[in-house]
């Protein structure tokens, strides 16, 4: 079998990965690949691994590397790693780990003793099994490392859970700063640029300031830097500003806003011989793949993308109804009318008042105006109280839409940020599914508070109530796919793109809503069991007592006489 070398360095020393020049595609993602890489920096499964040229530019760890020389070698990089249990044990004071162990272990003795489980045992498993998913789901303790990955994939989970803060530090920004300037100037790859346009794109394997990197490659590649008039330093300071005030949350997050933003502008490029990972997927996504170049003025595409970027800034963690319910800052300020969209308008709008990071300072002001009136449309429509009012506007006037209708448009534009916010699910799932788990995580802190501070408790965030499944196999049904099918009629192409992926997905968190219910009829029934066992044992102990004290004394009156 043919075999091809790579050369790399790993913290300075030379290393070589050797594979089949036959080797799938999908070995990107399988385990065979990768682990070469993993195995020579002694990575983790979970840790993020960066490649780099002799250049300094990032390359994608794949089967399609270019074979290069030992004068040549490649530069592999380790950028994040997990929490291992030596810290967690250093920071709960034990180590969890080892409690669990022990528990097994006891558990295995009673079973070969006793020959069943008592109800004891299955009530203090319960009660560990608890402790490990409050560490592991509630924000204040997220610092500690842990994550609970249900899906159980090979992803990366959102780096968010091991922030201490809400805000990012001073520190934290000046660093992904200096390295964004640093980056700013390589060149990205076709390769990068293409797969950048596709719905496909892994996130999980970026840092912000690459991140910063390809956001800006979007604007480039849309021609915005040159049709208005856009400096370079500008442009960078305001994707500085932008990812600086976006907080360290598990889902409305910096990483959050760049999807969204990719999903607007997927082409038609066939993805079949790219292995990178995907992660722009959303508004940039949509503009490339429906073709809205030709049907739609720059300054809209310009809008619907910027708009994008803008739409979660400074996000909290928690949704209008709690801000609401809670008498926030913000509810009495917009007077409980979408509180949260109405400051990400504002603060997108801080921003741009300043002229070191105002994107559109060269425009005249005719155009700003229109600018300014199409960012606050879009981005109050990514309010879900308003989905079934924009929806239903939408559908009255699909039959007979005109691109060169100004409503029509304004509707259409609402649409896409809609599809481009909630569209993760038309996602590969190992892209897709962690970010499943960052929303729940986020949804479950808002519970937890609301509980605390006697508020009224929003159904869907309720830890108590609900299950990774359920969560996604309504919002699918009701939401999703009624949603994309609409915006499908006007699209055809949309079908094969976000409507396949989507309904792939509602099958697969149904088979998992069943098998969970599955599991927890056999839980109930073994635990009904044991505790009807452990009934039938101490009625038999008492009969057993009431045997060895003998005949009960006659007493007057139960003597029988002749």
């Amino acid at each position: 079998m043919e075999t091809k070398i790579i050369y790399f360095t790993m913290n300075g020393r030379p290393e070589q990965a050797e594979f089949p020049l036959d080797c799938p595609a999908q070995d990107v993602k399988g385990p065979f690949f990768p682990d070469l890489f993993r195995s020579a920096a002694e990575a983790g499964p979970h840790d993020i691994l960066k490649l780099y040229n002799p250049k300094g530019n990032i390359i994608n760890i794949s089967p399609n590397l270019e074979p290069n020389s030992p004068q040549s070698r490649y530069k592999l990089e380790v950028v994040a790693a997990d929490c291992n249990s030596a810290e967690l044990a250093g920071a709960l004071g034990f180590d969890l780990s080892s409690m669990e162990k022990r528990l097994q272990d006891l558990e295995k003795k009673i079973l070969i003793e006793a020959g069943e489980t008592p109800a004891v045992v299955y009530e203090m498993k319960k009660q560990v099994d608890s402790f490990r998913e409050k560490l592991e789901s509630v924000e204040h303790l997220s610092w500690l490392g842990l994550f609970k990955d249900l899906s159980e994939g090979t992803h990366k989970p959102s780096p968010f859970y091991h922030k201490r803060t809400l805000r990012k530090t001073r520190e934290e920004c000046e660093h992904v700063q200096e390295k964004f300037l640093q980056m700013s100037s390589l060149e990205v790859s076709e390769e990068v640029r293409q797969y950048l346009k596709t719905p496909n794109f892994d996130n999980w394997q970026w840092e912000d300031a690459e991140i910063m990197v390809l956001l800006q490659v979007m604007y480039t590649d849309l021609d915005f830097i040159a049709t208005f008039t856009i400096e370079s330093d500008i442009l960078q300071r305001f994707l500085f500003e932008v990812y600086r005030r976006y907080n360290n949350i598990p889902f409305h997050n910096f990483k959050h806003c760049f999807c969204v933003t990719q999903m607007t502008v997927c082409s038609r490029t066939s993805t079949a011989s790219i292995v990178l990972p995907c992660f722009l997927e959303q508004m940039y996504g949509l503009i490339w793949l429906t073709d809205l170049r030709r049907k739609m003025d720059g300054i809209d595409l310009l809008i619907m993308l910027t708009s994008a970027v803008c739409h979660d800034l400074d996000h909290t963690g928690y949704n209008n109804a709690y801000q609401i319910n809670a008498r926030t800052e913000l509810a009495l300020r917009y007077n409980d009318i979408s509180p949260l969209e109405n400051h990400h308008c504002a603060v997108a709008f801080e921003i741009l008042e300043k002229t070191e990071s105002n994107i559109f300072r060269n425009l005249p002001m005719d155009q700003y105006k229109r600018i300014r009136e199409g960012i606050i449309k879009c981005i109050l429509a990514t309010d879900m109280t308003r989905h079934n009012e924009i929806l239903n506007k939408f559908k009255s006037i699909l039959p007979a839409f005109d691109f060169a209708n100004k409503d029509h448009k304004d509707v259409l534009m609402m649409i896409l940020i809609k599809v481009s916010d909630i569209s993760n699910e038309a996602r590969p799932m190992e892209v897709a599914e962690p970010w499943l788990d960052c929303l729940l995580q986020e949804f479950f802190n808002q519970s937890d508070v609301e509980k605390l501070e006697g508020l009224p408790v929003t159904p869907f965030m309720d830890r108590d109530k609900v299950t990774k499944p359920s969560s996604q196999t309504g919002f699918i049904r009701f939401v999703l796919l009624p949603l994309f099918m609409e915006l499908a009629n006007l699209f055809p192409c949309l079908e094969q793109h976000i409507i396949d992926p989507v309904r792939k997905a509602l099958d697969y968190y149904t088979e998992m809503e069943k098998a969970l219910e599955r599991e927890k009829q056999n839980r109930a029934q073994s635990e009904n069991a044991a505790k009807s066992k452990e009934t039938a044992v101490g009625m038999q102990s008492s009969a057993d007592s009431h045997s060895d004290a003998g005949p009960e004394p006659s007493t007057p009156g139960n003597t029988f006489k002749d």
